[in-house]
């Protein structure tokens, strides 16, 4: 009975064998006919015009990592796992399946992607190393293996920590009794504990960046570097606002300036001062570069310029620095405003910042679209997303964003002109690049 079970197994195998060596092989006219089919489709297809090269995102980024040495998008990763964060973490599966803005904000941070702007750090330490550093900073303050000091290293972690705290405080939710969130029952627990949650993580990171920051024994960088938390402050007091502090857009009409000469900043040789906002509100360009610089070119603009004051570089390079960090600030966000209004449709709850390049340039062609903005006074949550997002993919404001976002693109690669030609320099002309094909 065994011996008849061997030869049964023994034949199905041959049978099988026989079944892939046959099923393995082609007939030679065949294999000839499907190489001259191949041939002739690459000889056809290198007559057409060879499209322009593309810049891979991830490549560029990946290259940037390899020369300043940072292995991952997150710098500051040790910071976020650190007991203290893990601790306040373990709460964050309580607010699953609720409508908390935290977790909108925990899910941007952690998808490295083409729509997050981790890679803050990154920009940082290839400005430094782009920038060099002065001839008698002592040996042990550097790191030669990157090019870059290690005051620098901690700066870049220092600035992806203020940014991220910044997320995190703004997922927030106001529950004052007068207001819709306050006054629903079924939902004001999991706001309640989900602004907890933001209020911890945010303050331990912020008061982190602060006892990084002192450690680097450097006022002027200290005051510069801390003007970028009172700008983030003042960004939040722009314009009018619903009640849970989304900005809105001013009525057009209400607010007649005149075209500003010159682009909104801060004073060139004074920094630390106080932007003025009084004077763009109402036209769309600069009221839109005045809410964006306060809220994101400040920072690393401003810690471009920090990492080569710790280089001892000059008071122009400093300048330098700043204004390729504004700039490319700019450019990104301009990049993300335009993003959600090139497809045909908006996806099922999805929505965009009212105060996006695209919505105030439709608002300057077409004042009559501002009724629709004006149902979300109380709350954003009453206004017809899709319905804007249509009008505005209909008109001309996508192509005015796409403008002003060449526009600080090129600005960016002008500056960066005045760096030395380096492996750091020619890395971030590729971001820019690359960020131009997103």
């Amino acid at each position: 009975m065994q011996r008849a079970t061997t030869l049964i197994m023994q034949q199905v195998l041959r049978q099988r064998m026989q079944c892939l060596v046959s099923n393995s092989r082609l007939p030679v006219a065949t294999i000839t006919q499907q190489q001259q089919q191949h041939r002739y489709t690459a000889t056809v297809t290198s007559k057409q015009a060879t499209p322009p090269p593309s810049h891979d995102w991830n490549l560029a980024v990946s290259e940037a990592e390899r020369i300043v040495g940072y292995p991952t998008s997150f710098l500051s990763l040790r910071w976020l796992l650190s007991d203290e964060v893990a601790n306040v973490a373990l709460y964050l599966p309580k607010l699953v399946g609720s409508a908390h803005p935290l977790m909108k904000t925990a899910k941007h941070l952690l998808y490295n992607g083409k729509n997050t702007m981790q890679a803050w750090g990154l920009i940082v330490l290839l400005v430094s190393k782009a920038g060099g550093h002065a001839a008698n900073i002592p040996d042990v303050e550097q790191d030669k293996s990157a090019g870059v000091l290690h005051s620098q290293r901690a700066l870049a972690e220092i600035t992806e920590m203020i940014r991220i705290s910044h997320l995190v405080h703004n997922s927030v939710v106001n529950l004052q009794s007068g207001t819709q969130a306050g006054q629903d029952g079924t939902t004001f627990d999991d706001m309640s504990f989900g602004n907890k949650i933001g209020l911890l993580m945010g303050d331990y990171l912020l008061g982190q960046t602060n006892a990084e920051l002192a450690n680097l024994r450097n006022q002027e960088v200290v005051e510069l570097i801390s003007s970028t938390v009172r700008d983030f402050s003042e960004s939040e007091f722009v314009g009018e606002r619903d009640e849970q502090n989304n900005p809105l857009p001013f009525k057009p009409g209400t607010f007649q300036r005149p075209s500003l000469a010159v682009g909104v900043d801060f004073n060139e040789h004074d920094v630390h001062a106080p932007m003025s906002t009084g004077q763009v509100m109402g036209n769309p360009e600069q009221e839109w570069e005045c809410r964006n610089i306060l809220n994101a070119g400040s920072l690393l603009g401003k810690s471009c310029q920090a990492s080569l004051k710790l280089a001892q570089q000059s008071e122009e390079m400093q300048r330098h620095a700043y204004r390729f960090g504004k700039h490319l600030a700019l450019a990104w966000q301009a990049c993300l405003d335009a993003e959600i209004f090139q497809t045909p449709t908006l996806p099922l709850d999805a929505q965009f910042s009212l105060v996006s390049a695209p919505v105030l340039f439709h608002l300057e062609h077409d004042p009559s679209m501002y009724a629709l903005l004006e149902k979300g006074k109380q709350t954003v949550e009453h206004i017809d997303y899709h319905k804007i997002h249509k009008i505005v993919i209909a008109g001309p404001a996508l192509a005015k964003t796409k403008e002003l976002q060449c526009k600080h693109t090129a600005a960016a690669l002008t500056v960066l002109q005045h760096f030395p030609a380096t492996d750091a320099r020619q890395a971030l002309e590729n971001i820019i690049l690359a960020m131009q094909d997103l």
